[in-house]
């Protein structure tokens, strides 16, 4: 069933299996996944700068840290909230990695404000996502494209000598994400049982592409930016 993320999802019919429902919101990830690395992922821009590209995810990792609270805070089932908790925990060490990062290459980041050119369109959206389901598979689609951006942000730092930013990546980010992505792919199917939970799913997971895809091209991979989860 092809995903809709602009109109009101398809009708709601019987719930399928929910394994059977995760095996096929996965299959429409990874078709998904394989457009970003055709038209994102494969090019990012050569001009610019180490500084620029850290600075950019810092405002990745705050949203995304900002976003896990939420949901942890609303959360009522304590696997997710635990979980959600690691999230929190994650991406605000990556926000301190990257920032450290960034003194030791002669730049403050404590002098730029990450929240001042306001939140992202997909912030505004998925804080307000409101059921497991849906909050599961927007994580899902977000943690997908962050691995893949973030394995060309590595290769990137390397080619231009910058080991360590590209460790950072390689070593702690990327099998942080990783994680994320992976507990969300194997706990949707435990929280899409009903035909509303997974058609809001579908749609959770189609928007959030969307959303990631129409970033400005400051924040993008290939326009000065690393995404993150």
């Amino acid at each position: 069933m092809p995903l809709d993320p602009e109109g009101s999802a398809p009708g709601r019919g019987a719930a399928m299996p929910p394994d059977e429902f995760a095996a096929g919101l996965e299959a429409e990830l990874v078709r998904a996944l394989a457009h970003v690395v055709r038209s994102d992922v494969a090019a990012p821009r050569d001009d610019a700068r180490v500084s620029e590209l850290l600075l950019a995810a810092l405002r990745d990792e705050l949203e995304s840290a900002e976003i896990a609270a939420a949901w942890m805070t609303a959360e009522t089932e304590l696997e997710l909230k635990l979980a959600l908790a690691r999230q929190v925990g994650d991406e605000a060490r990556h926000y301190r990695l990257l920032a450290d990062r960034l003194r030791q290459l002669g730049v403050d980041p404590d002098g730029v404000d990450p929240r001042a050119r306001g939140y992202s369109h997909a912030y505004r959206y998925l804080k307000g996502l409101q059921t497991p389901a849906e909050r599961l598979a927007a994580n899902a689609a977000r943690g997908g494209v962050a691995r893949l951006r973030h394995a060309v942000a590595a290769r990137l730092f390397e080619a231009r000598g910058d080991e360590e930013t590209a460790r950072i990546y390689r070593e702690i980010i990327g099998p942080d994400e990783a994680w994320h992505l992976e507990f969300a792919k194997r706990t949707i199917a435990r929280y899409a049982l009903t035909a509303d939970d997974q058609e809001r799913a579908r749609h959770a997971l189609a928007r959030t592409l969307q959303l990631v895809d129409d970033r400005p091209e400051a924040v993008r991979t290939r326009g000065g930016g690393a995404a993150s989860t």
